[in-house]
């Protein structure tokens, strides 16, 4: 995706990393760290931001020398005579904050759900989606994200944290959510001169296997209908 679009600003909205296991990284998860290491090139023209979350808080300062990038947690800019803020939401969720515990255990039960679920992952998934509904984040993060852009006089706002992709408008700011990158729709937001847009991602080897699984299933439904034709005519004789 980033291969793809055209950016002068990238802004990592946080849990990027739950540790520094890199016994865990793929081949593919280096090759994104050294691509964003690439873009952090001056040269680049690419202004690269991370905004730290609560997963891999305090791991920044190690990763962000890895990827040659600056970590902050708020981060505010100008576009168009409008000001910006991103900041990961974690700070409104106090349920999160005031639980470390609770949270690394939460972290370490997903994780372990992730490595006896289902290849793509779906179980693992709908329990993060129950426990954002019960918890009810994305109304808490929602309401301090807001909040906090009042204070900066931001009339637009970015967050994570809580998985759900989400617009909402209240006293002439806007607020908006990301989503998540790692559930069965992968979201991310764009900032242009066209206004805030929440995209999502299809990955066009999976949109070309879609296409050539559903094919085949339809050249199987032909046959079985010409095979039911045939015994009908059959019958018929």
């Amino acid at each position: 995706m980033l291969r793809e679009t055209s950016f002068r600003r990238l802004v990592l909205l946080g849990d990027i990393f739950s540790d520094l296991n890199f016994g865990r990284l793929t081949k593919d998860h280096w090759k994104f760290l050294g691509y964003i290491r690439k873009l952090s090139n001056p040269k680049r023209e690419v202004e690269v931001v991370w905004v730290e979350g609560n997963h891999d808080q305090g791991l920044t300062n190690v990763m962000s020398h890895l990827v040659g990038v600056k970590v902050y947690q708020e981060y505010t800019w100008e576009f168009e005579g409008r000001r910006h803020l991103a900041v990961h939401g974690h700070q409104f969720d106090r349920f999160a904050v005031n639980n470390v515990l609770l949270s690394n255990l939460g972290s370490f039960l997903h994780l372990q759900l992730q490595k006896l679920d289902f290849k793509d992952r779906r179980f693992s998934r709908y329990v993060d989606l129950l426990n954002t509904r019960w918890l009810r984040l994305s109304a808490k993060v929602a309401a301090g994200a807001i909040a906090q852009a009042r204070l900066w006089q931001a009339s637009r706002v970015f967050c994570g944290h809580t998985h759900v992709a989400m617009h909402r408008e209240q006293d002439g700011i806007d607020y908006y959510n990301s989503g998540s990158w790692t559930d069965t729709e992968a979201t991310y937001i764009t900032v242009g001169a066209e206004g805030v847009r929440i995209q999502e991602y299809k990955d066009p080897s999976a949109v070309a296997r879609l296409n050539t699984e559903s094919a085949i299933e339809f050249s199987n439904d032909v046959e079985s209908s010409d095979e039911t034709e045939l015994e009908l005519t059959r019958s018929a004789s």
